[in-house]
């Protein structure tokens, strides 16, 4: 008696132990893509190269049908990308090749944030460091007290981070 009673319990632990946990795992409903891109360069081409990559990226998702969460946090000379002012007389002044470049950039930043619903968040810390009112970021940034600390606030929450090479 004791013998099968100990064979009986063998075999529900093991056909536990096989059993995959489906309860542990988003279904696809749940499941949100989250994605946390960092700009702190300068370069208008490496910014436009990220651009094709974030819009890529949700594109893919869309056509997954996917829910997706992607936002690009910008810190020190990635202020440039936000402002139509040439910031002169500061470490992150408008050069020839942004100048040249930056009503385009700027309009596929605005496009990624109105049609793909990316989020674009800019570092306080950064924007106070030359002086440049609020009102001269262009709408729909979102303020952050510091970059790298909300980075790492997203990276703890799960989001991947990607920065563009």
């Amino acid at each position: 008696m004791v013998s099968r009673m100990l064979q009986a319990l063998m075999l529900v632990a093991v056909m536990l132990a096989i059993t995959p946990v489906y309860a542990a795992e988003p279904t696809l409903a749940e499941k949100v893509e989250m994605v946390v891109w960092h700009v702190d360069f300068a370069d208008p081409r490496r910014l436009s190269a990220m651009i094709q990559s974030v819009n890529n990226m949700v594109t893919a998702y869309q056509n997954d049908l996917a829910d997706y969460d992607v936002r690009i946090v910008f810190v020190g000379a990635g202020i440039r990308f936000l402002t139509r002012d040439p910031l002169a007389g500061t470490a992150f002044a408008e050069d020839a090749e942004l100048k040249g470049r930056r009503a385009e950039l700027i309009q596929r930043l605005e496009q990624l944030r109105d049609v793909q619903k990316v989020k674009l968040e800019l570092c306080e810390i950064t924007r106070e460091s030359v002086n440049l009112p609020k009102d001269k970021i262009i709408p729909g940034v979102q303020p952050v007290a510091s970059g790298v600390v909300r980075i790492a606030e997203l990276e703890h929450r799960g989001y991947a981070y990607l920065k563009q090479e």
